[in-house]
């Protein structure tokens, strides 16, 4: 089988496409033919030894697959070979076939396509976890997204609106602030250059966010403690922007708010139970049309130093896929 090996801390360039062995399913595992692999920011990361993660070289970057199961054996959650499954699997996935343990895969619903499915996991389960688990976000409240044109601030944005929300999102530029709105949110900010917590009350008549999903971390992230509603919840998703803020905690006093950590990778071993509830929601609003991601564009696995350029160069304006010609 083909399989995109990173042979040493380079980024991109160090990836090279190789014929491996096929995988043997260990206890409690099944073999997944990938037919599509969904990518992030953080396989730009783990290219490089700069994310929690860090596997032995050599290894095979992607942490989230759609495939069709061709071996399993007794298993609890009901899946057969030649189902069509989704999971998420930390590294490993840009590979023509993969060991996966049995209670990480999703079935995948009639109706959703493999390059859809592969792309959920990671930006639409970090958003469900963040907002229904770690922001109890409920019908009418208003949740302002930073980094709302990438990928994990749309699917902030898709998701709150699916969850009945009015959505602020916080962009860079008038072209991603159209992106934005497309994915469904109500106001747009363009930041830096206003004054964030102004402009969210502005937009609130002076009450502030009840939710603030914050993806960048850097210089926003202040000003939206400072604008959050009483009781507001701000929840940290990640520091695209660089920088790790250090907030005064008299502000939470002051509103009776409160700072959540989003740790979806965490979540999902803690409670595996909650994770798939989670994707079932997901993939269900998929299958209704209701949910319709964003694909920026989909590569061959030979490609897959190309698209990892895209995500390291924050060109991706939707998921980055990688297609297997298996």
């Amino acid at each position: 089988m083909k399989a995109a090996l990173c042979k040493s801390l380079d980024g991109a360039k160090s990836l090279a496409v190789e014929t491996l062995p096929e995988p043997v399913a260990g206890p409690g595992q099944a073999i997944v033919q990938v037919a599509a692999v969904g990518l992030n920011f953080a396989d730009t990361l783990i290219t490089r030894g700069k994310y929690q993660f860090k596997p032995e070289l050599p290894f095979s970057p992607g942490a989230e697959i759609a495939g069709v199961v061709e071996s399993i054996g007794a298993n609890d959650a009901g899946i057969s070979p030649g189902q069509a499954v989704m999971a998420y699997v930390n590294w490993g996935g840009a590979s023509e076939k993969i060991a996966v343990d049995a209670d990480k895969l999703i079935p995948i619903p009639d109706g959703v396509a493999m390059t859809v499915a592969a792309g959920l996991s990671v930006t639409y389960g970090t958003a469900m976890h963040g907002l229904a688990d770690r922001g109890r976000l409920q019908p009418g409240e208003t949740v302002v997204v930073t980094g709302a044109a990438g990928g994990a601030g749309q699917a902030g944005v898709e998701i709150a609106k699916l969850m009945g929300a009015r959505v602020i999102a916080v962009a860079s530029s008038e072209e991603k602030g159209a992106v934005a709105k497309a994915a469904g949110a109500d106001d747009v900010i363009l930041f830096p250059g206003s004054d964030l917590k102004t402009k969210v009350r502005a937009l609130t008549n002076g009450d502030g966010a009840d939710v603030v999903y914050d993806c960048i971390g850097g210089e926003a992230s202040e000003p939206l403690v400072r604008a959050l509603n009483w009781q507001g919840r701000f929840l940290v998703v990640g520091f695209a922007a660089g920088d790790i803020p250090k907030i005064p905690l008299n502000l939470l006093l002051l509103r009776g708010a409160e700072i959540s950590g989003v740790f979806w990778g965490e979540s999902v071993k803690r409670d595996s139970a909650g994770h798939r509830r989670n994707m079932e929601q997901i993939l269900r609003w998929v299958r209704e049309g209701r949910l319709q991601p964003r694909i920026h564009g989909m590569y061959p696995l030979e490609q897959i130093c190309d698209a990892l350029e895209v995500l390291e160069r924050r060109e991706a304006t939707g998921k980055v896929v990688l297609t297997m010609s298996s």
